[in-house]
């Protein structure tokens, strides 16, 4: 309607045109409605007004319409036309008396007739609408106008002819859209029709499928706003049967399907109206396969290796390709489309939890229940064989896992066989000595047997020596002799007690056994050996005694100047000891049965040899090693201890017969002082002063012997107190304080110059006071502890102060060193 507007508008503007002088009228048809035709020509000189008459092309004698212009206009239109009808236009240009200046005639065609509105209008998707529309009569071709509220405007023609319908395609889904028709012939268009308005439906949701299990299908789609509601449905191929399901949610799971099976699976969404949309298009999903069933596993040998043979049922129902996965908890997995499987390699030994899953395009299935297989047992591996003395042979092995059973074969060197079933890891058979036997064993399970193992080779022991027998030869010699044994190549003759032991080897059937201890019972045994089973140690042993010892290791243990222990080494069974002690103080001696003796009444300072025999049934021993022995000095009869410094004292002693040096001790808890001189005194240093000291002595001979010698304990004076100061008072009064050492002493002080001040603290105290200080003075200021008995400790180092005056009173005290006692 606004173009048609502006073309009546500029149809009545005055336009001039500057025409050419001398040339005819020109015009033209500026456009063509229905009912109005607007033409333009060109300004012709002189001209006063312009007159333009119309006749029909069928009826050219007959004028319908007149219309006049000024001579400044060069546009003008005709109304009150019929639609498609063919027109004659004759413009002239007359002058001021009407006369005929130029003129020239044009054809021109009407528009069709204004259209009805669009019939009928439907969605044919989310952005195509499908409109009908009656045809008009002289028409060529029909343009449809959609426009919105929204400032959106498009105008598609329709050029095929006899159509009565169109596809307006490319629209907004779920949009409101106005829709008018023009028609339209050469002339040009009719007006538009009168709106309809139509609402395209809402766009297809988008779905995204998945099968979560076997038996169900998980649909999940992005809202299509403004949905209120949405439709899905599923078809199942096999079947051929379409579900649908309402949902206002946008997932859905659609649960009870068949496991293994195609559906496709389309949705639309419901508007607020109540309208469907678009429906999508369909979308494939398979479920995952069903769980694999009837799973059976065994073993199976390929080219001396051990696998396991899985096997299940195949469901033939299922769609698609199908790929089974078979998996070990021992790492073993394969992958296969067949319904079985071996597992290589596997070991002996070993509980496989076997499971089986299939899978297709929409993922894997629920895993079968796991099947426990036990594999195969391992062979049995440490065998070992024990020879008894009856002559039989236990052969052993270590037990082995999952074994039910356990066969074991023995094959002799004679070429005989024979077996032996069990459930425990032994087996007992009658066996000789030297021969030669191989074994084996096999455990055995439900799975089968194990793998051979192990084949131990073993050669039973040589036979024990008969007729054998033992004499005596000398003192410590023995002879051995016996019959040959079968299958021995080396005798080993051994005569062992409960500490030694005595090796004969020799290929003969004879040896000679000496060295031997003394006081023994000998247990003589001949050993056949060979280099195959080794030695037969389950012999008899023959006995034979010996004579007692000679005593050893004489140890003499002075008790004191007049008495020793003599002690002695001999473990003999039954023996009587006599030990004799003789020097220049006479002939001492005692008898025991034991192994030791006191000798008493010996002679400080004398020298005596000391000996020990044996004797016993069996006969006398040799006598032992002789020893000298020297008695220990005797202790000084009297000590003193003098204290010479806080931290030196002298200690000095009577002589001692028999002593040649002196080794004296101060021993307390807080520390100890030696000294060590052939003198009768000596001093010692590093004494701790307030301690209580236990004062020793070792007297030794020249040949070392010692006594120890006690004596009455010793203590040390008090500790001299420490961190000494000198304080000013009040009223020239000084104070002196000092660090206690100790709280069970009194302390005295005495500060000396040219005039002497003292005072005393009681214990526990740390400071007195001294009255009446005369300043300008230099003083000595020692702290000393009292003794018990009200002595002052005479070790304890003086003070030097400077104590200046300021006034008649006491001024600055200047501390000016420390000097020791002289």
């Amino acid at each position: 309607m606004g173009t048609v507007k502006r073309l009546v508008i500029f149809a009545l503007m005055c336009i001039c045109l500057q025409a050419t002088a001398g040339s005819d009228i020109q015009a033209s048809v500026f456009s063509a409605s229905s009912k109005t035709v607007i033409l333009r020509w060109t300004k012709y000189p002189g001209a006063a007004s312009y007159q333009i008459s119309v006749t029909s092309t069928s009826s050219p004698d007959n004028p319908i319409a007149f219309a006049t212009y000024g001579p400044n206009t060069v546009m003008g239109s005709i109304n009150t036309l019929s639609p498609n009808i063919k027109y004659n236009f004759t413009i002239k240009a007359l002058d001021v008396s009407q006369g005929t200046l130029s003129t020239t005639t044009i054809e021109a065609l009407t528009a069709p007739e204004v259209m009805d509105p669009v019939h009928t209008v439907k969605s044919k998707d989310s952005t195509t609408l499908m409109v009908t529309f009656n045809l008009q009569s002289g028409a060529t071709s029909y343009i449809i106008r959609i426009q919105n509220s929204n400032g959106f405007f498009r105008e598609d023609t329709v050029s095929t002819p006899g159509v009565s319908q169109a596809e307006i395609r490319s629209l907004m889904a779920y949009t409101e859209y106005e829709l008018s028709i023009m028609s339209e012939n050469s002339a040009g268009r009719s007006q538009p029709s009168l709106p309809v308005t139509a609402k395209t439906i809402l766009p297809p949701p988008n779905f995204s499928t998945s099968s979560p299990s076997n038996d169900s299908i998980a649909v999940s789609w992005a809202p299509v706003a403004p949905a209120a509601q949405y439709t899905v449905s599923l078809f199942d191929y096999s079947l051929n049967t379409i579900t649908k399901y309402n949902t206002s949610d946008t997932n859905l799971v659609i649960s009870g399907l068949r496991a293994g099976a195609l559906y496709a699976i389309k949705g639309l969404a419901w508007d607020p109206e109540g309208r469907e949309g678009e429906s999508s298009l369909y979308v494939n999903q398979t479920t995952r396969p069903p769980t694999p069933s009837s799973v059976n596993v065994s073993v199976v040998i390929s080219q001396a290796v051990a696998g396991l043979s899985v096997s299940w049922e195949l469901d033939h129902n299922v769609y698609g390709p199908i790929v089974y996965q078979v998996i070990s908890n021992h790492n073993l997995t394969c992958n296969t489309t067949s319904k079985s499987y071996t597992l290589s390699p596997v070991g002996c030994g070993k509980v496989h939890a076997i499971q089986v899953t299939a899978s297709n395009e929409a993922g894997p299935s629920y895993p079968s229940d796991p099947v426990v297989f036990i594999t195969f047992p391992c062979p049995p591996e440490s065998l070992a064989l024990v020879e008894s003395s009856e002559g039989n042979c236990t052969l052993t092995w270590n037990t082995v896992p999952y074994a039910d059973s356990y066969v074991a074969f023995i094959k002799s060197g004679g070429g005989s066989e024979r077996t032996c079933n069990t459930t425990s890891n032994n087996c007992t058979f009658s066996c000789q000595c030297g021969y030669t036997f191989l074994m084996s064993v096999f455990a055995l399970n439900q799975a089968g047997s194990s793998p051979e193992g192990h084949v131990l080779n073993y050669t039973t022991l040589p036979c024990c020596p008969e007729d054998m027998s033992v004499t005596t030869v000398s003192t410590d010699t023995l002879e051995i002799m016996w019959n040959p044994s079968r299958g021995a190549e080396l005798y080993m003759t051994r005569a062992t007690d409960s500490s030694d032991v005595i090796l004969c080897n020799d290929t003969a059937p004879v040896c000679a056994l000496s060295d031997l201890s003394c006081d023994r019972s000998y247990s003589v045994v001949v050993t056949p050996c060979n280099e195959i089973s080794g030695c037969n140690y389950a012999c008899r042993a023959h006995t034979k005694d010996t004579a007692p010892c000679m005593p050893m290791n004489l140890m003499l243990d002075p008790k004191n100047s007049s008495s020793i222990t003599v002690r002695w080494t001999a473990n003999n069974r039954a023996a009587t000891y006599a030990v004799s002690a003789q020097g220049d103080g006479g002939t001492h001696s005692c008898t025991t049965s034991g192994n030791s003796c006191n000798i008493t009444d010996l002679s400080c300072g004398s020298t005596y040899e000391v000996s020990v025999i044996a004797m016993s049934n069996a006969g006398q021993s040799l006598p032992s090693y002789t020893d000298s022995l020297e008695t220990e000095p005797c202790c000084p009869a009297s000590l003193t201890v003098e204290q010479v410094t806080q931290a030196v004292s002298n200690v000095s002693w009577s002589p001692a017969k028999g002593a040649h040096s002196f080794i004296t001790s101060l021993t307390s808890p807080r520390g100890h002082a030696r000294c060590h001189t052939q003198d009768s005194h000596c001093l010692m240093g590093c004494i701790t002063c307030g301690t209580n000291y236990t004062v020793t002595m070792e007297a030794y001979s020249h040949s070392g012997h010692m006594s120890n010698c006690t004596y009455q304990g010793f203590s040390s004076s008090a500790c001299c107190p420490s961190g000494v100061k000198l304080y000013r008072m009040a009223s020239n009064t000084m104070r002196v304080y000092w660090r206690s050492t100790s709280s069970s002493h009194s302390s005295i002080t005495e500060m000396t110059g040219s005039s002497n001040y003292t005072c005393t603290a009681s214990p526990g105290e740390n400071s007195c006071d001294l009255g009446n200080v005369q300043c300008g003075d230099v003083y000595s200021v020692v702290v000393a502890p009292l003794t018990p008995e009200g002595n002052k400790v005479q070790f304890c180092p003086q003070r030097l102060y400077s104590v200046t005056c300021v006034g008649d009173t006491i001024g600055t005290v200047i501390y000016r060193g420390k000097r020791s006692v002289e």
